[in-house]
């Protein structure tokens, strides 16, 4: 008999193949959706009792083609088409593997549901609700509860989401290089906000760190050769290795350079030096090579005093010219400040004024960078306002914190 944890790990490894299974074969991409959420709900209810079936992944797919089948036959006016469908198809050609028998489908279901979920029509938060639900088979609550929002307004987000790519062939779709960028981003959207959540009282949600992990493991499984892919999974571990020292014995913020480094996984930055390695080795660097390249220095230095921050700076050059963006540049503006000092620095952060994606933080850096320059009063007013504008609560009691120190 197995765990809870270890079905749960199980039901969310089989989820894509048993939707792709039914979007093959009965396509209703969202009625799919739903009846694979149900057989998952009902293997969750059962195995732990139970016990795991011979053929997991068969019995999800008998399960869950059943519901659908019973939904499709309540709809009198579907009726015939399905029949037709049914008529046309291989009988063997969506039938569940025998038990012991691992027959992998034609084309990667998980893959195919990622492009699917990562449609153009759709935005970012409706891009990762469904990629959670429909490729990580994520239940609607565990996904509101990661986002902190109500459970009907999550449902109502997944629905919306689905009904815009109801009709969407499955599939991976003509030019599908061209949408791969939003896979990777959004799976990196996922990974940021369970490595640092933007509001709430934990730091972390390392659920959907992991989750993200895994969803991206499986894309390089499938993509070996995509620098992007293995650099993004290469700086998913290299950072999520930290994971365990970034909060103390209350759940409060550690910085970086206060962590303490015997925490930190060393066999998860061994595989992604490793993986960034490969990645660098096969060209030029894109943004999440660079990115992990940076994660790697800093994960590789035994203190932060040891840091190659010099290196750390021309990797940010680099990357800058490539992603020019606000987050970007004021990390940037930190490795400036290491290499020349924080006046260089301040000077830096004046040209991302009003730059809004840069939120709390850039009053956060400007604070400790006034803090060093030896501007007390300064540093303490550029504090008090990135915790004003932080949702998140173990951020604003550590700057918080930090202006109360400069008090005295």
């Amino acid at each position: 008999m197995r765990g809870t944890t270890e079905v749960e790990d199980l039901l969310r490894r089989h989820a894509p193949q048993v939707l792709g299974a039914l979007v093959r074969r009965y396509g209703h991409f969202d009625a799919a959706e739903d009846a694979t959420q149900e057989a998952l709900l009902a293997a969750a209810a059962q195995w732990p009792a139970k016990g795991v079936p011979d053929n997991p992944r068969g019995w999800l797919i008998k399960v869950a083609s059943r519901r659908l089948v019973d939904a499709l036959r309540a709809e009198e006016a579907r009726r015939l088409r399905e029949e037709k469908v049914a008529a046309l198809t291989p009988r063997d050609a969506f039938t569940a593997p025998p038990p012991g028998a691992d027959r992998a489908p034609s084309e990667d279901d998980t893959l195919s549901l990622l492009f699917l979920c990562c449609h153009p029509d759709l935005s970012p938060a409706a891009q990762i609700a469904l990629t959670l639900r429909a490729v990580g088979g994520l239940t609607t609550a565990e996904i509101a509860r990661a986002y902190l929002v109500p459970e009907a307004t999550m449902a109502q987000r997944i629905s919306r989401a689905k009904q815009r790519v109801r009709g969407v062939g499955f599939g991976r779709p003509d030019h599908w290089e061209e949408r791969l960028p939003a896979v990777l981003h959004t799976l990196y959207l996922i990974f940021n906000e369970g490595y640092t959540a933007t509001s709430g009282t934990a730091l972390q949600r390392a659920e959907l760190a992991h989750e993200a992990i895994r969803l991206t493991r499986t894309v390089q499984q499938l993509l070996p050769e995509d620098g992007e892919v293995t650099g993004l999974l290469a700086l998913m571990l290299l950072t999520d290795a930290r994971r365990a020292a970034r909060t103390g014995p209350h759940g409060e913020l550690v910085p970086l350079d206060e962590q303490d480094r015997t925490r930190w996984d060393r066999a998860a930055i061994e595989e992604g030096v490793a993986l960034v390695t490969r990645a660098l080795a096969r060209g030029p660097a894109g943004p999440y090579g660079l990115r992990a390249a940076i994660a790697a220095v800093h994960d590789e230095a035994p203190s932060a005093q040891a840091t190659d921050w010099t290196e750390i700076l021309g990797l940010y050059d680099v990357l800058v010219r490539r992603v020019p963006g606000p987050v970007e540049r004021l990390n940037r503006a930190v490795a400036v400040a290491m290499v020349h000092g924080p006046s260089a620095a301040l000077a830096e952060l004046d040209r991302l004024e009003g730059e809004s994606a840069a939120g709390h933080r850039l009053d956060a850096v400007r604070g400790h960078l006034l803090e060093r320059a030896g501007d007390p009063a300064g540093a303490r007013g550029a504090y008090e306002s990135a915790a004003a504008k932080t949702l998140s609560l173990p951020e604003r009691r550590y700057l918080e914190a930090r202006a109360a120190r400069l008090r005295s």
